[in-house]
């Protein structure tokens, strides 16, 4: 049972580092402020060293991982289209970002209850990747 968890709960932060990396790479072209462009960027390297950190646990276990859903990217894509369509603005960035941030944060921590048998080592990860979600948001705060 401890390894099922371990290696789902492994999955599902790797589709969600994924579609988090994606995401802010995303709005970097929209971004106007020099000191917004730094705290996405650097968030960003953050979620590499994460991304790479599940990817060798998985391999670990044996597992490919896994790709964000695809109809949530989808649905992002659309939304940050739209709102970006309408208002381009750092505002609006962090706005878009803030949110995501949210939405991660609620289904990490889903996960974790869900997956209650996983090794320590994975819920740690998954803990530092909300840690860095939140503290995304509170960076976010200067702009909305």
């Amino acid at each position: 049972m401890i390894e099922q968890d371990t290696v789902k709960l492994l999955r599902e932060c790797d589709a969600g580092v994924k579609m988090g990396i994606t995401s802010l790479e995303d709005m970097m072209k929209y971004v106007k402020s020099e000191k917004l462009k730094g705290i996405i960027s650097d968030n960003k390297s953050k979620h590499d060293i994460i991304e790479k950190d599940i990817r060798e646990h998985l391999d670990r276990c044996g597992d490919d991982g896994k790709e964000p859903n695809p109809m949530a990217k989808g649905m992002s894509w659309l939304k940050t289209n739209v709102k970006l369509g309408v208002e381009n603005s750092d505002r609006t960035v962090a706005d878009l970002v803030t949110d995501g941030c949210n939405m991660g944060v609620k289904s990490l921590y889903r996960y974790l209850n869900e997956y209650k048998a996983a090794d320590e080592n994975t819920k740690d990860i998954t803990k530092h990747l909300i840690n860095l979600e939140e503290e995304l948001i509170k960076e976010m705060t200067a702009f909305l």
